[in-house]
């Protein structure tokens, strides 16, 4: 076969959407759907403040308790990296989700404010420990030339989950004769099924740890060793060898700096969209917007991004966000809200599995799992911190929020420029 014949293969090797979860063993399609099963009964952040304001809570007791819930979610990704290498994908996720279906349904009869703080702590950080370890397992059964469209396929589920939860949540509210108590019980029951199939499906751990079965389909043989830009040898782990991986740090910041950025049109654009004197339609319509194209096109744009280089399509996705939110910054009408949001949503599109992918790949590999873990880290930190820093800055300068928050962006595209290193284009694995 001729080298041209041979890049066509290649091509046709990365592009396949279909091919792709077909080839997939079982553990990995397991994976796959229970990302789409655990945003799909993820109820609890959603209704939360609803339930406890129902309940006679005030506004400000619902909103510190939900921010105890993103505190909670930010400390169990930490810890899911850090207990992904000892625990597995198979065990972090029947700890995770029976560690949060508990407290989960708890919250319906505790009697007083402080132990439902506990418990939706406790269901927080619970319910987020299984993500480092499934993200890793999920890396190692996809070959390296199947990485970027493997998590575009994640993120489908997830985002698929996310867009239907709340409609599924509300039917359940109305079947329950407007009680919350059917929606928590079923979110704690599909955390108990997904469960019990991560139990029957997943690998099992042999005794040094690994996955049995599971051999990682993409494993580098030159991880070892400290390289020029400080990446960290075989013989340490932790997050403190993570750590010292200059590059990667780098990265990590500008996840957070990403994160910060994109969490604004959930909460500063509302709050420039209500001082504006626009409709809150058109807020409304550029959020249902938002999910349309990703979960229509993500795929599609995959199966020819995942082909490009791996540093520019993230930078160039950056990009895009940061004129999304630029356009934010014109006198605010439809158009501009409508149009501002189109534009940073092609740029998630397009960066979005790259930007998931590239952890599994920018360390060693005994150390994926922290990996993962910090870049889930730096990207809830991102997302928690951001309502808070757009608020202030919007209480002091208005609608000029926005050029800014572009500059946030402008700080992020830099920092993935210095930070991610391209790798040569993997053969398939047949």
């Amino acid at each position: 076969m001729t080298d041209v014949a041979q890049g066509e293969t290649h091509a046709h090797e990365r592009a396949a959407v279909v091919a792709t979860f077909r080839h997939a063993p079982l553990p990995a399609k397991t994976l796959l759907a229970g990302a789409f099963v655990n945003r799909l009964g993820a109820f609890l952040n959603i209704f939360l403040v609803l339930f406890l304001t129902s309940q006679g809570y005030s506004a400000g007791q619902a909103a510190f308790a939900l921010g105890v819930y993103g505190g909670g979610a930010i400390v169990g990704v930490l810890l899911g990296g850090a207990l992904s290498i000892r625990l597995g994908a198979r065990n972090a996720s029947v700890l995770s989700m029976v560690g949060a279906s508990v407290p989960l349904a708890a919250i319906l009869y505790l009697p007083s404010f402080g132990p439902i703080l506990v418990a939706v702590a406790l269901v927080s950080l619970a319910g987020q420990l299984y993500r480092p370890a499934s993200a890793t397992l999920l890396s190692d059964l996809t070959p390296a030339n199947r990485q970027v469209m493997i998590f575009a396929m994640y993120r489908f589920g997830l985002n698929l989950g996310t867009t239907v939860a709340p409609l599924f949540g509300f039917a359940l509210y109305n079947l329950a004769d407007k009680s919350y108590a059917l929606v928590f019980w079923v979110e704690a029951l599909i955390s108990l099924f997904y469960a019990t199939i991560a139990w029957l499906t997943l690998p099992a751990r042999s005794a040094d740890g690994a996955a049995k079965g599971a051999e990682p389909a993409n494993a580098d043989p030159d991880e070892k060793g400290a390289d020029a830009d400080g990446k960290v040898g075989a013989g340490r782990g932790g997050y403190r060898a993570m750590l010292r991986d200059r590059r990667y740090t780098l990265y990590l910041v500008a996840i957070f700096f990403f994160g910060v950025v994109y969490v604004q049109y959930l909460s500063t654009l509302p709050l420039d969209v209500r001082d504006s004197g626009v409709a809150i339609l058109w807020y409304t319509l550029a959020v249902s917007l938002n999910g349309f194209i990703v979960i229509s096109f993500e795929l599609l744009v995959t199966k020819y991004a995942q082909a490009w280089s791996q540093r520019l399509t993230i930078a160039w996705a950056l990009v895009l966000v940061g004129v999304g939110v630029a356009v934010y910054g014109l006198p605010l009408g439809p158009a501009v809200i409508l149009l501002g949001t189109l534009i940073w949503s092609v740029g998630e599109i397009l960066g979005g599995p790259a930007t998931t992918a590239y952890p599994v790949v920018a360390g060693p590999a005994h150390l994926k799992g922290h990996y993962i873990g910090g870049f889930h880290f730096a990207w809830s930190l991102g997302a928690a911190v951001g309502p808070v820093v757009g608020g202030w800055l919007f209480i002091r300068l208005g609608h000029q929020v926005w050029p800014v928050l572009t500059a946030g962006s402008v700080l992020s595209i830099v920092l993935v420029l210095l930070s991610v290193r391209d790798r040569p284009t993997p053969e398939p694995n047949r």
